[in-house]
């Protein structure tokens, strides 16, 4: 049984007009696909978040996304438990199931606890995600957090929103999302990647580097962070020599390493996942090292495995190299309860301070409109997130919003304050980096306004 724990949002740090995060591939696959049932070989079941179909009253029914009656409320999931992404899967839950231990600490949500949530692999293929999204949402629920990629987002947004239920992601980044027609259903508390190409830039930049390659996946991610990144290096006056996008699906990247070579840069910029450790790999094997020149990352490669996957045996060989992502070691109190809720994370804590900010808006959103239906949350999600009196947990915003109180949640990923369209106006950025000896280490967290 894991403790129940609680934590107040730390505050974050000084201001920068920029920001934040994760995505994946979309276009590569197919609008036919296979329906749940025809599929249901394809999944990986996690081993105890699969069974929560009834209602908080314990009635053992079912409730549909237009309930409204206590004990309808229920989360559904889809997060990467198989695929190039996995290791971002244990966070991510751990990161739900600890809001949800929290908000039933709380008093649950309209006086009824919130049940486990229905847990669905997203994969790495559209047919593995689509497949557990209509598993998920045949069991009514009334929000899915996830997916973590842009692309499996993608894959899916149209189902879930489409059905009536609220979707919310804290890792998709990709600019896409931001005007994206789903009813006001899908909200994110990752910032877009066109906000994060600017801090990406400027370390560059102070960094004191000038002629700079880009390499990126050839996906919605990765073509919206790289030509953020380039657009801002440029308006700082750094010259972008090459900005390229490759295909992450490729069994070996020799034409994009010769690419960067044939470049000439003073600093390389790759914007990937777990292929990116070929690229890695290739261009230390052609001279390039972080050693003698700029070498940059951003979220999909936060990885503190990462030194050792790209030399086993001398992990030191990215010594020097940096990156940007969304913050989650700036709020060390949220840290700290998510290692008691499970040790075994370690320090993989990537996107679930968005994630668990995921799940409290949204529960705040419920008891803000008084009901658990998914089209009166949504119009309530915005307005819990700023211009009200400010609070940092879900009972004590609970306790203001049954005051009459309008609130201000500011949450473990820092303030939200949700722009329109229902992702952050501010966010916390981390610069990460990697030390002499090739160990993993958060080098500066910043609070950014992109309205600022």
């Amino acid at each position: 049984m894991r403790r129940r724990t609680h934590f107040k949002a730390a505050a974050v740090l000084s201001a920068v007009a920029l920001l934040t995060a994760c995505g994946g591939d979309s276009e590569e696959e197919p609008e036919d696909t296979p329906t749940a049932a025809e599929t249901e070989d394809t999944e990986t079941e996690t081993d105890d978040t699969d069974t929560a179909t009834e209602t908080g009253d314990g009635s053992g029914e079912t409730a549909g996304p237009g309930g409204g009656e206590a004990g309808d409320f229920v989360f559904g999931y889809l997060f990467p438990e198989t695929g190039a992404l996995a290791y971002l899967g244990p966070p991510q839950i751990s990161a739900l199931e600890m809001a949800i231990q929290d908000i039933n600490a709380a008093g649950g949500v309209l006086g009824a606890e919130v049940p486990a949530p229905i847990g669905g692999d997203e994969g790495d293929q559209a047919t593995v995600v689509q497949a557990s999204a209509d598993r998920v949402l045949g069991q009514n629920p009334t929000a899915i957090i996830g997916a973590a990629s842009s692309g499996r987002s993608l894959d899916v947004i149209d189902r879930i929103t489409g059905a009536g239920v609220l979707q919310c992601s804290g890792s998709n980044t990709a600019p896409t999302f931001t005007d994206y027609d789903d009813g006001g259903f899908y909200i994110r508390t990752a910032p877009s990647d066109a906000l994060q190409g600017p801090v990406l830039a400027n370390t560059i930049v102070n960094d004191g580097w000038s002629n700079v390659a880009i390499v990126a996946r050839a996906d919605d991610y990765g073509r919206g962070l790289a030509d953020a990144t380039a657009s801002a290096l440029e308006n700082a006056g750094a010259t972008v020599l090459l900005n390229e996008t490759y295909d992450p699906n490729a069994q070996q990247f020799d034409g994009t390493v010769q690419a960067v070579v044939s470049a000439s840069p003073d600093a390389v910029v790759i914007v990937g996942f777990e292929e990116s450790t070929q690229i890695l790999q290739g261009l230390i094997e052609q001279g390039l090292t972080p050693a003698d020149m700029g070498f940059y990352g951003a979220d999909g490669m936060r990885n503190p495995e990462l030194g050792s996957l790209v030399d086993e045996s001398n992990p030191a060989i990215l010594a020097g190299m940096k990156g940007t992502a969304p913050a989650s070691g700036a709020n060390e109190e949220f840290v700290s309860a998510l290692a008691e809720f499970d040790p075994a994370l370690g320090d993989n804590t990537q996107f679930a301070p968005q994630v668990y900010d995921c799940a409290v808006t949204i529960a705040l959103a419920a008891e803000a409109a008084g009901s658990s239906d998914p089209a009166q949350i949504k119009d309530a999600v915005v307005d819990v997130t700023k211009e009200g009196t400010a609070c940092t947990s879900y009972e004590e915003c609970k306790g203001l919003i049954e005051d009459g109180e309008d609130i201000d949640y500011n949450g473990a990923s820092g303030p939200l304050d949700f722009t329109d369209v229902g992702e952050p106006g501010k966010a916390s950025i981390e610069v990460y980096g990697f030390n002499d000896a090739g160990e993993f280490e958060t080098l500066d967290t910043v609070e950014s306004n992109p309205e600022g």
